[in-house]
């Protein structure tokens, strides 16, 4: 199991990773499942309604997405961090408390880290979690 982000999954449906990462990313997600802490399906449902607000998106694109989302062995983490532990994280590694919580849920679970943020990403390494 690998822990995703929303910007790694949205780099997939935005088409801005090359092919054959994208395509390992679903790899990796279909063979071995996804965690994800809850407010994943905010950010990415955001992100898609923002894109087609803007006219990135039509929403029949977004329907599409939305089908690609549904057919992923992506699971929801059933324990949230708590407040004072997002903070500490957020704190201790210069990142928001929503980026926290991925990079919790990575640690809390020995799992590796999928990302396109670079912030997220250099402090996944400082933590020693192994990026995707």
């Amino acid at each position: 199991m690998v822990v995703v982000d929303a910007s790694a999954i949205l780099a997939v449906v935005f088409d801005e990773s090359p092919a054959e990462e994208a395509a390992a990313l679903l790899e990796l997600i279909m063979r071995d499942g996804a965690l994800v802490p809850a407010l994943w399906d905010l950010e990415v449902g955001n992100a898609l309604l923002s894109a087609e607000r803007r006219g990135r998106l039509s929403a029949a694109d977004t329907d599409r997405a939305l089908n690609l989302l549904a057919g992923l062995p992506v699971e929801l983490a059933e324990i949230d961090p708590s407040m004072p532990t997002l903070l500490a994280c957020a704190r201790q590694y210069g990142l928001t408390t929503y980026d926290a919580a991925y990079l919790l849920l990575a640690m809390q679970g020995g799992l590796a880290l999928a990302t396109r943020d670079a912030r997220l990403a250099e402090a996944a390494s400082s933590a020693g979690v192994p990026l995707v």
